[in-house]
C-alpha cells in the first residue's frame, strides 16, 4: 500500500485516480466502486489470482502467465475460472521451461499482454484481489499498468501468505519460512495436494487455504474485510 492509499483510504484513492485515469480497461476498472472494509469477509466478492513469471523483478522480468477466478458468498465459483499464457518479449530460459512447462510454443500461441491485463481489470472491477505473497502479483500489475496506461490502478489486496505469517508470529515457538509457503500451509491444512506453477491451480489453492485462514481467526461471526487486508 503506498503513502497516499494510507492516507486517503481505497475507495478515496480510486475516485482521485479514477479522473486522472485514460479511456479503456483501466479506467473502468476504476469507476466501480471497491468493497465496504466493514462487510464481512463471508459477503465480499473477491478475485483469487496467481501470476507466474520469468522472475521476481517486473522491471526485467516478466508475466507468463495469469490464473484467476471469483469467490462470491463464501464459495468459489469455478465456472469463472480462466487462464491466459502471455506472448511476452525474448525467448524464455530453460529454468522457466522446467518450472512452469510454459514452452516458446505455448508463448507464441498466448496472447497478449495488453489484452491480458484488460480480461483482468475487467474481471477484478469491484472486488478485492487475493492472493498468496502480493509482491509478486502486486509489483507485475503495476508496473504493466504503468506501461499500457502511463499510471498504476488502487486495488485493495488479501495476501493468505501474510494472514499466516500474522497467526505464525502470535505463537511463542518459532517456525521455518519455508512453513509459509502455499504448499505446505496447504498441506497443515490437510488440504489436497496441487501440483505448484500453474496460475489457474494456484488461484484456486489460494481460495481454498483463505477458508481456512479464516476459521482459524477468533470470530463468532465473519470477520470484517478490513481484518484481512494488507
Amino acid at each position: 500500500m503506498n503513502i497516499l492509499t494510507k492516507l486517503l483510504g481505497y475507495e478515496k484513492q480510486r475516485q482521485r485516480l479514477l479522473k486522472k485515469a485514460p479511456e479503456g480497461p483501466l479506467r473502468d476498472y476504476l469507476a466501480e466502486p471497491l468493497p465496504d472494509k466493514n462487510c464481512p469477509i463471508s459477503q465480499t466478492p473477491l478475485l483469487a489470482l496467481d501470476f507466474e513469471t520469468t522472475g521476481l523483478n517486473p522491471k526485467v522480468d516478466h508475466i507468463l502467465s495469469a490464473g484467476y477466478l471469483d469467490v462470491e458468498d463464501n464459495e468459489i465459483v469455478l465456472g469463472t475460472s480462466h487462464h491466459a499464457i502471455v506472448d511476452t518479449d525474448g525467448a524464455l530460459k530453460e529454468e522457466n521451461v522446467v518450472i512452469h512447462q510454459i514452452t516458446d510454443d505455448h508463448k507464441a500461441q498466448g496472447q497478449s499482454l495488453e489484452e491480458t491485463v484488460s480480461d483482468l481489470l475487467k474481471a477484478l472491477r469491484g472486488k478485492v484481489m487475493l492472493v498468496h505473497f502480493a509482491h509478486i502479483e502486486r509489483s507485475f500489475l503495476n508496473d504493466a499498468c504503468l506501461k499500457l496506461y502511463g499510471m498504476a490502478p488502487v486495488y485493495p489486496i488479501i495476501d493468505t501468505f501474510m494472514l499466516a505469517k500474522r497467526r505464525m508470529d502470535m505463537k511463542s515457538a518459532g517456525y521455518d519460512p519455508s512453513e509459509l509457503r502455499l504448499s505446505n500451509l496447504r498441506k497443515t491444512a490437510n488440504l489436497p495436494h496441487y501440483n505448484a506453477h500453474n496460475a489457474l491451480t494456484d488461484a484456486l489453492a489460494t481460495a481454498e487455504l483463505l477458508f481456512v485462514e479464516v476459521a482459524m481467526m477468533s470470530h463468532k461471526q465473519s470477520p470484517p474485510l478490513k481484518n484481512l487486508l494488507l
